[in-house]
């Protein structure tokens, strides 16, 4: 029986753990603050009318209670929260133990080499294995979309690629094996892609209302898909300077298979899984406005995009494009 820790609460720890525990031979705890909004069955729905269903193993806020006995511990976390449930961890970690990541980009590896003992097996998704979406939480939840294939970085594993094909069986999607963390912990998906959209949209953004949410991707423009593709030519000088190929991180054309702004924005709009999604914004009685405190500001600017700044300053890469949207976004974060 595989002992599997999910650490969070969030959309992907709820999908996460619906979806692991209807698997046979594995048995899921949940570590989160909030353990009595938990179901000890949760259910995640998804496309074509699947179901996933299991019980989990047990549900708590003490580490000590699961950590020990824990064959992998999968972190569902905001950036925010990674470095101080990584030290909560610690004390209770076995050295066999594989910790990992949901999506390497929010700063986990920079954390786990700081935080944890140098010879801990890790590993990281390089983009999330599904999109996923709560309906109650710990209880109901939807996977909206699958991925065709993920990636992965692992480090100290006695056998690199037998956790990957474990982390394969666990998600039923195939696993490719990166070469470094870097290839993990960079990304042009969210860092760019959603700080490019916020920037394009609210940029001067002087305190008017909306009469409605703005779709993120339904309404995606051709403005936004101009500027992500300026920072994202940044984000590839850096990636060719560190030596990462565009096998391991596809520009944001190839990624999207278009060539240029206009097709990049029908391919966005198109695509099934994005449909729905709303901007980051909160109703007022005069109407809808930019909600500048939710995790599109608290992790993408001051986690995934600072990343990607300081290691471009720290290779000399002039990136002007990526420092504009930077700055808006920290300034309006920091209201």
């Amino acid at each position: 029986m595989l002992k599997l820790v999910i650490c969070g609460g969030g959309n992907l720890a709820t999908v996460c753990a619906g979806f692991l525990a209807a698997q046979e031979g594995v048995s899921v705890s949940i570590l989160t603050r909030h353990p009595e909004g938990w179901s000890m069955e949760p259910v995640v729905t998804a496309p074509g009318g699947a179901c996933f269903k299991g019980r989990l193993k047990a549900v708590t806020h003490e580490p000590k209670d699961i950590i020990p006995q824990a064959d992998v511990v999968l972190l569902c976390l905001p950036a925010f929260a990674i470095e101080g449930v990584l030290t909560q961890l610690r004390a209770n970690l076995s050295p066999q133990t594989a910790v990992g990541c949901i999506v390497a980009n929010t700063g986990f590896f920079f954390a786990a080499h700081s935080l944890l003992p140098a010879s801990q097996p890790l590993f990281g998704f390089q983009r999330v294995p599904f999109i996923a979406r709560t309906k109650v939480y710990g209880h109901e939840a939807q996977l909206c979309g699958y991925k065709p294939q993920l990636h992965v970085a692992i480090e100290n594993a006695a056998d690199a690629d037998e956790l990957r094909m474990l982390l394969e069986k666990l998600f039923h999607t195939p696993i490719q094996l990166l070469n470094n963390f870097y290839e993990a912990s960079l990304s042009n998906s969210n860092p760019i892609l959603h700080t490019g959209r916020l920037y394009s949209m609210w940029k001067n953004w002087q305190g008017e209302a909306y009469p409605r949410p703005i779709r993120f991707y339904d309404e995606w423009t051709v403005e936004a898909s101009e500027m992500i593709l300026r920072m994202d030519g940044e984000f590839m000088a850096l990636t060719h300077r560190l030596g990462i190929t565009e096998d391991a991180i596809p520009s944001l054309l190839t990624y999207y298979e278009s060539t240029d702004a206009e097709s990049l924005t029908r391919k966005i709009q198109s695509i099934e899984a994005f449909h729905g999604i709303v901007a980051p914004m909160r109703e007022t009685p005069q109407g809808w406005v930019p909600d500048f405190g939710s995790r599109y500001f608290t992790e993408d600017f001051p986690f995934g995009l600072r990343m990607i700044r300081e290691l471009l300053k720290s290779e000399d890469i002039n990136a002007p494009f990526i420092e504009q949207v930077y700055q808006w976004g920290m300034s309006r974060a920091e209201r």
